[in-house]
């Protein structure tokens, strides 16, 4: 864990391998940039002249000290012109230094935060700042016997203000910050994990752990329990794999006792080989990822019990694998879901909502005041938005907004895709109350369709999440593998709730 400190001390005396400072494209005039420049010898002044660096978005330029400064290095990392909210641009700044500073195997640096501007909302910049150095410094290397093998750690981090008021605003949106990517880096975490990592049982027992942790209430249904309570879709998905399935229950009571919980429903598919609808060899490792709805839930109750949020929450995650075997469910088959819907199977790779629909069924018995899903659920969502944004879809477009609205914030981008009746009529069956495929016309809509017959009354919003829970190449502030998307975005939208 990086230690996090504040210092109100000037920042051309403070001591550490890397001094980080934003600039804005083509602004060179600042008072601290023209003292730098000449304590530099005019060294940034020949680099910009030389076309090295322009403060555009994702420069970099590393300028070793002398006796100059106290810091060894300089790194100036380019924000590129102003916006009117641009604090991902930020975040993605800031991660870039750290990265750029780990990769020069330094494990301390300096952020000097009055240099990562924006207009009217400094707090937001902050913060955006300090939770994309925070979570540059992530990396999962617990299955890397060499050490040397392993990325050099940010040991330390330090925040440099003007003076003491800066300060003790500072030190309040390092606590938040920090808070926020303790429950994202959890959720990277049990993403990167091998699916022999990671059976129901261990999700179940990091639920347990969270719980005792961080105060939770946590319930864990086994297989016996959902059998008596009629959870026919999860078992049916469950039943080709000899690791047991489980519901994973956990509450956090911050709020009033009165006040209705928000619910969160995450997907727990811990390996997903498609079932009998085997999936392609190529890329069928990544399915570890499939529980990445899971974990975005069990780090968002980290980082709101963390954060103290009045609110109550509950997090309800059915964890299964679904693999292909003698007992898989089949083609074919037709389930009893909890709410009593009948479901005809018609391919077995579509399991993630067949789990959520018993899932959201159960999130009714807490009379929940909004309910929300998120699941690596449909290829065709990457289809349609690639990798730079999750959908949205729900039957509460107030609901909706304020999740949108989360996304522009958090830098979790969203984007709503309809869900008008007509797309309802894909998911006729002959034989039974619906199917659970649509045909590939509109296949993230359609599976939306699906969920929104298991809410029902319920003011309910569902996140796909499939081309944005992970990422093939390190970048910025997001690491190779899992990415914790979902996190900081509930968390915004819960704190602004």
């Amino acid at each position: 864990m990086t230690e996090l400190n504040v210092s109100s001390r000037n920042l051309f005396r403070t001591r550490t391998a890397c001094l980080v400072l934003g600039v804005r494209e083509g602004q060179f005039r600042t008072d601290w940039l023209r003292e730098l420049d000449n304590r530099l010898r005019k060294r940034l002044q020949r680099s910009r002249r030389d076309g090295e660096f322009t403060g555009g978005s994702g420069q970099t330029l590393m300028l070793h000290c002398g006796s100059e400064l106290a810091a060894d290095r300089v790194l100036l990392v380019g924000l590129g012109k102003p916006a009117p909210n641009d604090s991902e641009a930020l975040r993605r700044a800031a991660g870039s230094a750290v990265r750029v500073a780990r990769g020069k195997k330094l494990d301390r640096v300096a952020l000097y935060l009055p240099s990562f501007d924006l207009a009217a909302h400094q707090d937001a910049a902050w913060q955006a700042a300090i939770e994309g150095a925070l979570l540059a410094g992530y990396s999962f290397d617990r299955y890397l016997g060499d050490a040397d093998k392993r990325p050099t750690r940010i040991a330390e981090l330090t925040l440099v203000t003007d003076d003491r008021r800066q300060a003790v605003r500072a030190e309040a949106l390092a606590v938040r910050a920090r808070a926020v990517c303790s429950g994202v880096e959890l959720a990277r975490d049990l993403v990167n994990l091998p699916g022999n990592g990671k059976a129901p049982e261990d999700l179940a027992e990091q639920a347990r752990q969270l719980a005792r942790d961080c105060g939770l209430t946590c319930t864990i249904l086994e297989k016996q329990q959902l059998e008596e309570e009629g959870f026919g879709a999860l078992l049916g998905v469950a039943q080709g794999s000899r690791r047991e399935p489980r519901l994973i229950v956990l509450e956090y009571r911050g709020g009033e006792q009165s006040r209705k919980p928000v619910a969160l429903v995450g997907k727990g598919v811990v390996f997903d080989a498609g079932g009998i609808s085997l999936k392609p060899a190529e890329k069928m490792d990544e399915m570890k990822m499939d529980m990445a709805g899971a974990a975005a839930v069990l780090g968002t109750l980290k980082a709101a019990a963390g954060l103290k949020l009045p609110i109550n929450l509950v997090g309800i995650i059915p964890a299964v694998e679904n693999l292909p075997s003698g007992s898989a469910y089949r083609p074919g088959d037709i389930l009893t879901s909890l709410s009593g819907k009948t479901i005809e199977v018609l391919n077995t790779d579509a399991e993630g909502r067949l789990i959520l629909a018993d899932a959201l069924s159960y999130a009714a018995r807490f009379e929940p005041e909004a309910v929300i899903d998120l699941a690596t659920l449909t290829g065709a969502c990457i289809i349609a938005l690639g990798h730079h944004a999750s959908a949205v879809l729900g039957n509460n477009q107030g609901l909706v907004r304020q999740l949108l609205a989360a996304g522009e914030r958090s830098g979790e981008k969203l984007w709503q895709l309809p869900l008008w009746d007509d797309y309802t009529a894909q998911l006729k069956s002959k034989v039974a109350d619906l199917k659970n495929i649509g045909g590939r016309p509109a296949g993230t809509i359609t599976a939306a369709a699906f969920l929104r017959a298991f809410a029902e009354k319920q003011h309910w919003a569902h996140l796909d999440i499939a081309g944005t829970a992970w990422k093939d190449a390190e970048e910025d502030y997001r690491s190779f593998g899992g990415t914790g998307v979902g996190v900081r975005l509930l968390v915004d939208f819960l704190s602004h709730r």
